[in-house]
C-alpha cells in the first residue's frame, strides 16, 4: 500500500493510503493512542472532569483522558492523565480493554483501563480549566446527562460493567 502525509500539524497528520488494484486514495487520521480511566472508590465517587472542548463547542463531562506519548506505556498514561486532570493517584489499575476508535479514519488504539484505589494528592491542584466531579449517583442516570456522550468514553464505562468492576444501578465505588 502507497502512503504518504498530506498535512502535517503537532496533534495529527492527514494520510493518504492507496491500497493495491485502488483508483484513488483512502484519507485517514494518524494520532497517537488515547488512554481514559474509569476511576471509582467509596471515598470519591467516580472521578470525571467538566470542560469546555472547542470541537463540539460546549461543555462536556468525561472520564480523565488523554494521548500516550511517545515513550511511554499505556498503563504511565493513564497514570499521567489521572494525576494531572483530577489530582487523584491510582493503586491497581486493570486493562478493560484496548479499542479501534474509528476504523474507517483512525489508526491508532483507545486504552481503557479502571482502577478502584485511588488516594488524592494535596499538593496536585489538577489541571487548569478542568473541573473535577465527584460523582455519587447512580451510573444509569449519568449516562441519560446529554453532557456525558463521548461514545469512545461509554465504551470504557460499558467494558467496566460488562467485567463487574461497576453497576448500572448502583452508585461508583459502592460495589
Amino acid at each position: 500500500m502507497h502512503e504518504q502525509v498530506v498535512f502535517d500539524t503537532p496533534w495529527f497528520q492527514l494520510v493518504a493510503k492507496t491500497p493495491p488494484g485502488w483508483d484513488s486514495p483512502h484519507y485517514s487520521i494518524r494520532t497517537q493512542d488515547y488512554v481514559n480511566v474509569v476511576a471509582a472508590s467509596p471515598e470519591t465517587g467516580l472521578l470525571l472532569v467538566r470542560q469546555f472542548r472547542p470541537a463540539v463547542g460546549r461543555v462536556t463531562l468525561e472520564l480523565p483522558s488523554g494521548h500516550v506519548e511517545p515513550d511511554e506505556a499505556p498503563e504511565q498514561a493513564a497514570r499521567r492523565e489521572l494525576l494531572e486532570e483530577t489530582g487523584h493517584e491510582a493503586g491497581a489499575m486493570h486493562l478493560l480493554g484496548c479499542l479501534s476508535p474509528d476504523v474507517g479514519r483512525l489508526g491508532n488504539r483507545m486504552w481503557c483501563f479502571f482502577s478502584g484505589e485511588l488516594r488524592r494528592v494535596e499538593a496536585h491542584p489538577g489541571e487548569a480549566g478542568l473541573q473535577t466531579v465527584h460523582y455519587r449517583g447512580p451510573l444509569s442516570e449519568l449516562l441519560q446527562r446529554m453532557e456525558f456522550d463521548h461514545a469512545l468514553q461509554l465504551a470504557s464505562v460499558f467494558l467496566a460493567v460488562a467485567q463487574g468492576r461497576l453497576s448500572l444501578d448502583g452508585a461508583p465505588g459502592q460495589e
